[in-house]
């Protein structure tokens, strides 16, 4: 299906080129004058030099084929020479009826479908997840939804830190505590214990305790280091710790993550990458890719272009021991072996800029990647408290992000209680609903590379342009549907009439633009614009909603047109909060 901007350039150009101008300026336009016009049409101003003539004159000559135009109800030429434009209410009744048969509203599916594996989560085991988690979360599970909606095939991969010095050091702190367990005593040939010999909340206290002590103690660190380099060679004690150690935080992580409707296809791991790398150094040394520089193996990634210094792709420190770059390339050999896709996109830290330049320049050079596949990173820039720094506890740490979900779930709680339109025993649930709008629109609305303020105040409250303004308009449409349907009322086979005001008018219009906004959204990988566009329609709709008698409107046809309205605005919202990561309650 068209979109309506489509169909109204093809209706100027046409006007344009049977005036004897050319079909190019047939251009349209949203109207920056509202107050006079719909949408406007600048082709005779850009026009003038061309042909050598005043602008109204070609603008006077194109309006003479729109006269009888089944598009344009108004098309009225102003000098200097823009063309102002109306959209006939009946030709938009029809447009939204035919966009309301399509479970998609007319969102365009692509033509030659890509797989697409998002990279986004990355937390580290036996580490709680916290308020820097969240961004990476929420954005990347938003673009994976919009991709799949566009007709792609999108993978989601939570990319697990499950082989670094962190395991060196839980192990190292439980061999200290408990030296009796027998994954430290190597003349140990049975079976390992089944059950791990801590729990999450152990586990998440032992890594901070090991990693101060490994930074007081060197001696310390150095047994941390060896008991790292021992897992990674396999030793079968330490193996079958790691294996404890994956079963209780991956059950912890799934947990939080799915408080956040946060889900993954893939939980791949770094140590998934392990078997890739001994052949994939050799293949780059094999190459005369990478060298020696200091005792470390490198590639070189600088470009002639470079306006700033782009140092060597690290492969392997001085002493073999492996890096994030080189876990990150071996990864993407595995994705191409594994998934062959179209793109890799990685959701992360935008000051993690430069290790992703390093390992996309890497890649290329070395051919782990086709030449058409394409390596995006998509960096996000820092949640930040009101004081404008990284967002903190109270105490000044790092919020655990159970912690900032539960704030936030409270906050929802007190108001939906004080509000007394839901009943105590449902108010708990609805105020998660409601919180996890709060939390997804808060970060979304913002263009994911800019820091933004998380304010709790502000993304709570049910007016401006938040997660619960926008679920409050959904419920107050919910609730007008619902009224109606308990009456007897069916929406079967109900025709939408011509808008009869200019708020129900201006509601539908924004409703056509329902199918460009994702499809934009997700070639620019921005779904702070699908916030911006349900924001605009829930204005909209209320602005329509208080300006106008629906149930008690006396005329049938009328108020069942009214009602096919109302429907097709909820199906479109509550479409795009799912794309956005959550769903509207009931009641609240």
């Amino acid at each position: 299906m068209k979109k309506l901007m489509e169909i109204m350039a093809e209706e100027l150009s046409s006007a344009f080129e049977k005036a004897g101008y050319d079909p190019e300026y047939g251009k349209v336009t949203v109207s920056n004058r509202p107050d006079l016009c719909e949408f406007q049409c600048n082709g005779a101003m850009a026009g003038a030099k061309a042909y050598k003539k005043a602008p109204f004159m070609i603008a006077d000559d194109v309006v003479e084929y729109l006269k009888d135009s089944q598009v344009f109800s108004v098309a009225e030429v102003v000098k200097p020479g823009f063309i102002n434009l109306k959209v006939k209410e009946e030709f938009l009744a029809d447009y939204l009826k035919e966009m309301a048969e399509d479970p998609k509203f007319s969102v365009a599916q692509a033509e030659n479908p890509k797989t697409i594996i998002i990279d986004y989560g990355g937390p580290n085991v036996a580490k709680p997840l916290h308020v820097g988690h969240l961004r990476s979360a929420i954005i990347g599970e938003s673009i994976k939804r919009i991709g799949r909606f566009v007709g792609h095939k999108v993978i989601g991969d939570v990319h697990l830190g499950d082989w670094g010095l962190q395991m060196g050091l839980i192990i190292t702190e439980l061999k200290h505590r408990k030296p009796e367990l027998v994954y430290f005593d190597d003349s140990y040939q049975g079976e390992y214990p089944a059950e791990a010999p801590f729990t999450i909340g152990e586990l998440e206290e032992i890594y901070p305790c090991a990693s101060g002590k490994s930074k007081e103690d060197e001696d310390y660190r150095n047994e941390a280091l060896e008991a790292t380099h021992l897992l990674q060679q396999g030793k079968p004690g330490y193996m079958a710790l790691w294996n404890h150690i994956m079963q209780v935080s991956v059950t912890d992580l799934k947990r939080n993550y799915d408080n956040l409707n946060v889900s993954f296809d893939l939980w791949k791991k770094e140590s998934d990458a392990q078997p890739y790398i001994p052949d994939m150094v050799q293949a780059m040394k094999d190459q005369g890719f990478a060298y020696e520089d200091q005792g470390a193996l490198v590639v070189d990634v600088k470009e002639d272009t470079d306006t700033k210094e782009i140092p060597p792709c690290m492969l392997l420190k001085s002493d073999g021991a492996s890096l994030y770059t080189t876990t990150d390339l071996a990864t993407i050999v595995e994705r191409m072996k594994l998934y062959e896709p179209d793109e890799i996109l990685y959701v992360v830290d935008k000051r993690q800029e430069l290790h992703f330049i390093q390992v996309f320049r890497c890649a290329r050079k070395t051919g782990l990647v086709k030449e058409d596949t394409k390596l995006s990173f998509l960096g996000f820039g820092t949640m930040n408290g009101k004081d404008g720094k990284p967002f903190k506890t109270r105490e000044g740490g790092v919020m655990r992000l159970e912690r900032l979900i539960a704030d936030i779930d409270q906050e929802m709680y007190s108001k939906i209680v004080e509000n007394r339109s839901v009943k105590d025993k449902d108010a708990t649930e609805t105020a998660q609903i409601v919180g996890l709008s709060a939390i997804k629109y808060g970060d979304l609305s913002n263009q994911a590379t800019k820091d933004y303020v998380f304010d709790i105040d502000r993304f709570t409250s049910f007016e401006g342009n938040t997660g619960p303004y926008i679920l409050y308009t959904i419920v107050r449409i919910k609730s007008i549907l619902n009224r109606y349907m308990e009456e007897g009322g069916s929406l079967e086979g109900i025709r939408m009439l011509p808008a009869v005001n200019s708020s129900q008018k201006n509601l539908m219009l924004e409703l056509t633009k329902f199918g460009a906004t994702v499809e934009n959204a997700f070639e620019e990988k921005a779904p702070h614009k699908i916030c911006a566009y349900i924001y605009e329609v829930s204005n909209a709709f209320n602005s329509f909603y208080h300006g106008t008698k629906i149930l008690s409107e006396e005329d049938q046809a009328q108020k069942e047109s009214f009602l096919k309205l109302l429907d097709v605005t909820k199906g479109i919202l509550e479409t795009s909060i799912d794309l956005l990561g959550f769903s509207a309650p009931d009641r609240m």
